[in-house]
């Protein structure tokens, strides 16, 4: 645990995750309170509401093999996607770092399995149709993890199988780097069923494209301090079509969105086959 004296002499300018792997996505509490974002209707900054979800749906299902067929899905979540993929005739597999999540998405699974497991050190199988890793997951690993996470989903998928990637965009990375620092006042929130204060750092390394984050929770009552910090890399499209391209996939396409239209959320869409 922290005081406010470890605020005062933190670091000015920490390196990429020099403060912790990322922050706490399997840590029970964490995970609790981070699933009721997640199925929140009131925002889409953990998972999109229903209505987008459903018309990223569609563009996958357009975009993959057809039923029956069968979908990993990266960084599944509650299983928001692979739940309708399944409705829709395929069968799967999901795989998340969260036990809520997981434990959500197992409770409303129909022909799809849930794994609670890294995707750093976990095996993805074989036979696979497609492959998903949605919502800037893949900017949140390490370069090299990020290759040997998509040298498994290329491994992992069926010759002409489709990978559906949705990453940040380098833009998006490089200006959540470099914003202003802030706080804020909470009665609760996701980094603490407690009344709390916020404090929330940003840092932009260029030689290593990557944007750092950094969280203070300042207990309310005690004073006492958490830390997280989470960091992002930044990859142009070019930069990713030739990372695919080394580990073998073919036949590369970027959209503007999931959707097809252009939105202010930071992400893009490539696709891939195997």
């Amino acid at each position: 645990m922290y005081t406010l004296n470890d605020i005062i002499s933190r670091t000015p300018s920490p390196t990429p995750w020099s403060e912790g792997d990322n922050i706490p996505w399997d840590d029970p509490g964490f995970s609790r309170r981070m699933l009721a974002e997640h199925l929140t209707q009131d925002h889409d900054l953990a998972s999109r509401r229903a209505e987008l979800i459903d018309s990223h749906v569609a563009t996958i299902v357009a975009a993959i093999p057809p039923a029956p067929g069968r979908v990993l899905d990266l960084a599944c979540g509650p299983g928001l996607y692979l739940n309708r993929l399944t409705r829709l005739g395929y069968a799967g597999l999901g795989i998340d770092f969260s036990p809520a999540s997981i434990e959500y998405a197992l409770a409303h699974s129909g022909e799809a399995e849930y794994r609670l497991a890294d995707l750093r050190t976990t095996g993805f199988g074989s036979g696979f149709d497609a492959a998903l890793l949605l919502y800037g997951q893949l900017n949140v690993f390490r370069r090299s993890e990020a290759r040997e996470i998509l040298g498994k989903a290329h491994d992992a998928l069926q010759p002409g199988g489709t990978l559906v990637l949705e990453p940040q965009t380098a833009d998006h990375i490089r200006a959540a780097g470099q914003a202003d620092p802030g706080w804020s006042a909470h009665e609760e929130g996701l980094f603490s069923d407690r009344p709390h204060l916020l404090l929330t750092e940003s840092f932009w390394d260029e030689p290593a494209r990557t944007a750092t984050q950094r969280f203070h929770v300042v207990d309310a009552e005690s004073g006492s301090v958490q830390r997280h910090a989470m960091s992002n890399v930044a990859y142009t499209e070019a930069e990713l079509s030739e990372m695919l391209g080394q580990l073998g996939f073919v036949e590369m396409r970027v959209a503007t969105s999931l959707t097809g239209e252009p939105r202010d959320d930071g992400l893009f869409a490539l696709f891939a086959t195997a």
